[in-house]
């Protein structure tokens, strides 16, 4: 009997994940933790009518397969047509979707080394080769990932504006400027997860019908629904209706529709959790200063905390995170990986960091607990 019989390409992928959960170390050490404030998620939860809606939809129902409701009060916030907007299972399956219309085996892609990995999980599966830039000063570079694009002929560019794991921004301006010397056939992936978040002149203008941007964002982090998988897409509509041609069209839950509708008519409820984030933020710089470590400046819900040393020493300062309780990440790459990555939490999540930090400086340091 013969098993399955896998893709040349599939056979030379390793079957891993670009994450391990929190849950997983949970199961790894035996306990919960007791901040989960490592995954970029929103603390401060839903809109009490988004939780409601959700509650209150017939689960039994399929979702709307064109998400119709949700696309047209998108479309209406955004001043474009809903022909401009795809929703999707969050930003990552917008992704896929994304590497799977344009990247064949051999395509060129161009990201910034140490940006979100899911990107290149992607790129990676359908075949494509991928170009990598380092940051400048914490943060992405546009212009270089424009030029590696033009050097290497790629087909898409992957950059975050705000950036994760940095944190960093870059200005609408700059960027805008920086599309007008995009190559010909190369198509910009502007992914504004954490644009909420944002000042408004990290925000550029953008015209949805430009061929050269398509811009992702999510229900994931300002309207606190990581777990319901809402993202949306804004593009050209020629390129927004390509995604009807490779889409799990019933991907989107019923529920899920419901409460991101709710989330988005709940403004509200959004300035609260901003404000709530950037005073989570400056806690965090506080207790930083008080330790003796420099805070990234952040236009996220998480907070970039430069250790001081390299990365091996970050590592020994988040393994005493973890291990007195308080689930955190860090970025990978040097020299970024000097810091660590701290989500904004509640006053009583901040107030345990603020206690397990100079224990963990201490260990790292080689002083014992």
């Amino acid at each position: 009997m013969t098993g399955p019989r896998y893709t040349p390409l599939v056979q030379t992928l390793p079957a891993t994940v670009p994450f391990v959960g929190p849950e997983q170390q949970e199961r790894t050490r035996g306990a919960t933790f007791a901040a989960r404030i490592g995954a970029n998620e929103n603390v401060f939860g839903p809109s009490p009518r988004a939780k409601a809606a959700m509650a209150a939809t017939d689960i039994w129902k399929y979702g709307d397969p064109t998400s119709h409701d949700l696309r047209v009060a998108l479309a209406r916030r955004m001043g474009v047509e809903p022909s401009n907007i795809v929703v999707g299972e969050g930003i990552d399956g917008l992704l896929g979707y994304l590497v799977r219309l344009l990247v064949a085996p051999g395509d060129g892609a161009v990201t910034s080394d140490g940006a979100y990995p899911t990107f290149n999980y992607h790129v990676a599966g359908y075949g494509g080769v991928l170009h990598k830039v380092a940051y400048r000063e914490d943060a992405e570079d546009l212009p270089a990932l424009i030029a590696k694009a033009r050097e290497v002929d790629a087909k898409l560019i992957y950059f975050a504006n705000p950036d994760n794991p940095m944190g960093s921004w870059s200005s609408g301006r700059a960027i805008e400027a920086a599309i007008g010397d995009m190559p010909e056939g190369c198509l910009l992936l502007l992914d504004e997860a954490y644009v909420e978040f944002a000042p408004a002149e990290a925000v550029p203008v953008i015209a949805a019908q430009d061929p050269r941007v398509i811009r992702m964002r999510t229900f994931s982090k300002a309207y606190g629904m990581a777990g319901a998988r809402v993202g949306y897409a804004v593009g050209a509509a020629a390129l927004i209706q390509s995604f009807d041609k490779i889409r799990n069209h019933f991907g989107m839950n019923r529920a899920a529709q419901a409460g991101a509708l709710a989330a988005l008519e709940d403004q509200p409820w959004l300035e609260q959790v901003i404000a709530d984030v950037a005073a989570a933020r400056a806690e965090i710089a506080r207790i930083a200063a008080r330790c003796g470590l420099h805070a990234l400046p952040s236009a996220t819900n998480f907070v970039t905390v430069d250790c001081g040393a390299d990365g091996e020493f970050a590592r020994r300062v988040l393994a005493d995170l973890v291990a007195q309780g308080l689930f955190v990440r860090m970025p990978f790459v040097a020299p970024q990986d000097r810091c660590i990555r701290v989500g904004c939490g509640t006053p009583a999540e901040m107030a345990l960091f603020e206690a397990a930090l100079p224990r963990a400086l201490a260990v790292a340091r080689g002083a014992a607990p």
